[in-house]
């Protein structure tokens, strides 16, 4: 199965250093010296990773083959793929792969159907579940603790506590306006 574990960035200096976005809760696993990895645009890779380094906080690659700066920029905005086994899980309990979350059956606490997990959009501040609902529509539940109590993959369901209006029209709406 593959896994979609950084995006290539900008090109760092003039000796081949990319930043990368990093997509995976195991960057030191997966985006490790030697990490053979498929890419998309397939056409660019497969990209063995010759060096990796911190710099200000962010994630620099070097790739064996790109030693300036025009060869790392071409590989500005491409995805970097891990094969991994399906069967495998992340080392912490609280930590999922995408995979593992489609398709997941959505309830509320109450057990009141929501819908199904059909994609996982990962934002710089939180993850989002993209839920399709039983009549077609869609609904973008925040990946958060305090929201998603409980991912119980043997029971395929993911249990929310939403707040009002995340997945219903009755929002409470506090207005200053309100206590005239």
């Amino acid at each position: 199965m593959q896994l979609v574990v950084a995006r290539i960035g900008r090109a760092h200096g003039i000796k081949g250093e990319v930043t990368v976005e990093v997509r995976t809760d195991e960057p030191e696993l997966r985006l490790a010296p030697g990490a053979v990895l498929a890419t998309d645009p397939a056409g660019v890779g497969p990209l063995t990773i010759e060096t990796g380094r911190v710099h200000s906080g962010r994630l620099l690659l070097r790739f064996e083959g790109v030693r300036d700066r025009t060869g790392a920029e071409a590989l500005r905005n491409t995805l970097l793929i891990a094969e991994i086994d399906p069967e495998a899980l992340p080392e912490d309990d609280d930590e999922y792969y995408d995979h593992q979350l489609i398709d997941l059956d959505v309830v509320t606490e109450d057990g009141t159907e929501v819908g199904r997990i059909t994609e996982i959009s990962h934002l710089p501040s939180q993850d989002l579940f993209i839920v399709e609902r039983p009549d077609g529509s869609e609904v973008m539940i925040p990946f958060v603790e305090e929201i998603v109590t409980e991912i119980d993959l043997e029971e395929q369901k993911a249990v929310i506590a939403p707040p009002p209006g995340l997945i219903d029209d009755r929002a409470e709406i506090a207005s200053s306006r309100d206590e005239s």
